[in-house]
């Protein structure tokens, strides 16, 4: 009898202790993965960020709305006069006038296309040289020095010097947005390469991938994200470099246009530059954010 209680009391422990247990097992589990909200099938993520580009596109121009609404109040209300802060209709009214003098095509397209030179020239070679700095540590060790003491001298410092090599014609511009496309592409190559997963370089590597074959089939794409990140950071610089790029005796493009008008009284043609530098620099944007998310598809 006394055999059969204590095995009785025996079963009842076990099974209390397996309980105990499960319950524990359930309660640690609560604590590591914490109840996630699902997202709600409206376009929206959880993070409360729209994640369709029709989502995306009204909240983006609330900004500027809000922006040219003040503009407006602020041009109208008297608190600045018509040459301190000309109201957006006198923008409107200078773009159209240089329309009708077929100017403004021809200030757009030539800043443009010193643009997207300088652009592809300086993002090339970024690359280039990032990559032979990020994998090889003699080529760190040779040029990272020298390319960081370049880095931190001023746009405007290079003029006079392009003008006394390069003359005033087109080369001086366009190896000015040159230098200022490079640096960024070049940081971010050669330092997103010195942290590619070592195991997946010696793996490459034991299937007999080396040289340019192994940067162009595991290191490249392993960096994809960052070198667009450069790209994009080069291609803002590359902007920046062009009204810089236009001060050495240019009689055409955005810049020009910038400082001509600076120079003859004109602010509603400098209002009128400076909103189509922001234009037309988000829409160049807008095309290489496209070419980045496909890359990162087709790559990463």
């Amino acid at each position: 009898m006394s055999n059969i209680e204590d095995s009785s009391i025996t079963s009842t422990s076990v099974a209390d202790g397996r309980a105990a247990a499960a319950a524990a097992t359930t309660a640690d589990a609560a604590q590591q993965e914490p109840f996630q909200v699902p997202a709600p099938a409206t376009g929206w993520s959880p993070a409360g960020a729209p994640s369709k580009g029709w989502a995306r596109l009204p909240l983006g121009l609330i900004i500027p709305a809000v922006l040219l609404a003040a503009w407006q109040l602020a041009s109208t209300s008297g608190l600045f006069s018509a040459v301190q802060l000309p109201p957006p209709a006198a923008v409107v009214g200078a773009a159209v006038d240089l329309i009708n003098r077929g100017q403004l095509g021809l200030h757009i397209a030539i800043s443009t296309q010193r643009v997207l030179i300088g652009f592809i020239a300086g993002a090339s070679l970024g690359l280039i040289l990032g990559a032979l700095v990020g994998l090889s540590r003699f080529a760190d060790a040779l040029l990272a020095p020298t390319i960081g003491a370049l880095r931190a001298v001023p746009s405007l410092a290079w003029v006079p010097l392009l003008i006394l090599w390069l003359k005033i014609g087109e080369d001086s511009k366009v190896t000015l947005i040159l230098i200022g496309a490079f640096f960024p592409v070049f940081t971010t190559v050669s330092l997103a390469l010195r942290h590619v997963d070592r195991n997946l370089v010696e793996a490459a590597r034991a299937f007999g991938l080396k040289g340019v074959k192994l940067l162009t089939t595991v290191q490249l794409p392993a960096v994809v994200p960052s070198v667009f990140s450069g790209l994009r950071l080069a291609l803002a610089q590359a902007w920046l470099f062009l009204v810089a790029a236009e001060l050495i005796a240019s009689s055409m493009g955005l810049g020009f246009l910038l400082m001509d008008s600076q120079n003859n009284g004109r602010t509603d043609r400098l209002f009128l530059a400076i909103v189509l530098l922001a234009v037309i620099g988000k829409v160049t944007d807008a095309v290489l954010g496209i070419a980045e998310k496909w890359a990162v598809k087709r790559w990463a």
